[in-house]
């Protein structure tokens, strides 16, 4: 440990590692003793304090805010407390003739000291999710949330000071130098949700310790609609789960691929969508988030500029106000292949409209791209959705419907390589802040001391036997 002393997060890291075998060996009744404290400060306490971070830092609607964040957060604790003690139990499985006299089982135990480094989009809920996991395994955890919500990280270190004493969970705020100070110690689990590029920078860190990772990534997540979909039920929803937060959602729809005897029919349908869900002005909607950075604005913007300089045509939108950070509402379509929209994860309110002339076609499309968190299917025909889900691969999908899953913590959330590894939510959550132990209790004389040194003709015999019938 020496080696890391000038690092000027080290002391606190040291205070939770010497913490975290007393954290560890909590009971059932401790650890929701933890998790209650924290609902209560997030559903109660602190509720209009978060609502008014959240519209200070994105312009986020109070209603997007119940249902992304607190609600999502409140059910994170709910479920952890409903099956956290089943999750500690101790798991017994079968033991080989073999190994007659016998026992076996294996326990969840805590990992130790863990690291959370958590996103802008959705500040608390993508903190307190993974930390709820953290706390139900029986960890301690060292957060460090982002620089570009700035209200909502002053916040989100006010509830944890309140409700956690330093040596169990601690929140650090700062910019992305603090992150890479951080990611040198040699913690026990590091949980990062962000973007592909900087999510190779925190495997590359946690390589240098040995240390497990949970990468929660993003990528390009596709939407298919074929002719069979009823359209303008596809329309409200990908409008809804495409705009939701100004569209800077990780499983958002980041393109459509659709069949194109339909679709002008979409682009009419979901004109009508947005103009219910934001008005004609949706820069004057009390609905509709806004950017959360300049940086991002820019960012975005030059995505439409270079779509236009390509010749693309605007369907929808395309209005901007910097000032505001502003961006409508917009759809995309006629794009080449070269442009930027096709290229990168868009994380905001564009959404390209790419057109096939058969499944097979945006099956191999989708293919020659890196593999995405999500992916959404709209069609009524069993086939298709059977041929598309068969033969590509995502983190998670949804058929009819976009971005619900997440929502369902039975369910596992993470992506495949480019777009994440491991897995989050629920059970899985608590399964990725936890150390597997498989554990052997010897009861009697075991078949194997027949098989001791030294090694005789009687012994060989006995070894095949062993293998042929064991």
């Amino acid at each position: 440990m020496t080696d890391f002393k000038d690092n000027p997060h080290f002391q606190l890291f040291l205070r939770q590692k010497n913490n975290q075998f007393k954290v560890g060996k909590g009971t059932y009744s401790q650890r929701v003793k933890r998790l209650n404290l924290l609902q209560r400060a997030i559903e109660f306490t602190y509720r209009e304090q978060i609502k008014e971070a959240l519209y200070k830092d994105l312009g986020k609607p109070v209603v997007e805010t119940e249902l992304t964040e607190i609600y999502q957060i409140i059910g994170d604790i709910k479920h952890a407390k409903q099956y956290l003690h089943k999750w500690m139990r101790k798991q017994k499985v079968k033991t080989p003739l073999s190994m007659l006299g016998s026992s076996s089982y294996y326990i969840y135990e805590s990992k130790g000291v863990c690291l959370i480094i958590s996103p802008w989009n959705f500040p608390f809920n993508l903190t307190f999710g993974p930390l709820v996991s953290a706390i139900a395994a029986g960890n301690t955890v060292i957060i460090k949330p982002s620089e570009m919500t700035p209200h909502s990280s002053a916040l989100m270190a006010k509830i944890i000071e309140d409700v956690f004493s330093e040596d169990e969970v601690a929140l650090v705020q700062g910019k992305a130098e603090v992150s890479t100070e951080l990611l040198k110690l040699p913690f026990n689990h590091i949980f990062f949700t962000g973007s592909p590029n900087v999510g190779k920078i925190v495997m590359t860190a946690a390589a240098k310790n040995l240390t497990s990772v949970t990468l929660e990534l993003g990528g390009k997540s596709p939407t298919f609609i074929d002719k069979t979909a009823n359209i303008d039920m596809v329309a409200k929803k990908i409008m809804w789960g495409k705009f939701m937060n100004a569209g800077q959602i990780c499983v958002s729809p980041d393109y459509v691929l659709i069949d194109e005897s339909i679709k002008a029919k979409f682009i009419e349908d979901c004109k009508k969508w947005l103009k219910n869900f934001y008005t004609e002005q949706p820069e004057h909607s009390e609905s509709y988030a806004r950017i959360v950075t300049q940086k991002h604005f820019e960012r975005l913007k030059s995505h439409i500029k270079n779509a236009e300089s390509l010749n693309a045509t605007i369907e929808i939108g395309g209005k901007l106000d910097s000032d505001t950070k502003y961006i409508e509402p917009t759809l995309v379509s006629n794009l080449k292949e070269e442009a930027s929209l096709l290229q990168d994860e868009i994380f905001g309110p564009i959404l390209p409209i790419l057109t096939y002339s058969t499944i097979d076609e945006a099956i191999d499309y989708v293919n020659s791209k890196e593999r995405p968190l999500a992916l959404y299917v709209y069609s009524k025909n069993k086939s298709n959705t059977k041929k598309i889900i068969e033969n590509t691969r995502a983190g998670g999908t949804c058929i009819n419907n976009n971005v619900i899953h997440y929502a369902n913590h039975h369910l596992p959330f993470g992506g495949t390589n480019n777009s994440g590894i491991g897995k989050s939510n629920g059970f899985f959550g608590f399964k990725a802040f936890s150390n597997e132990r498989a554990i052997v209790k010897q009861h009697t004389i075991g078949v194997t001391e027949l098989l001791f040194p030294p090694y005789t003709d009687l012994k060989e015999k006995l070894a095949r036997l062993t293998i042929k019938w064991f």
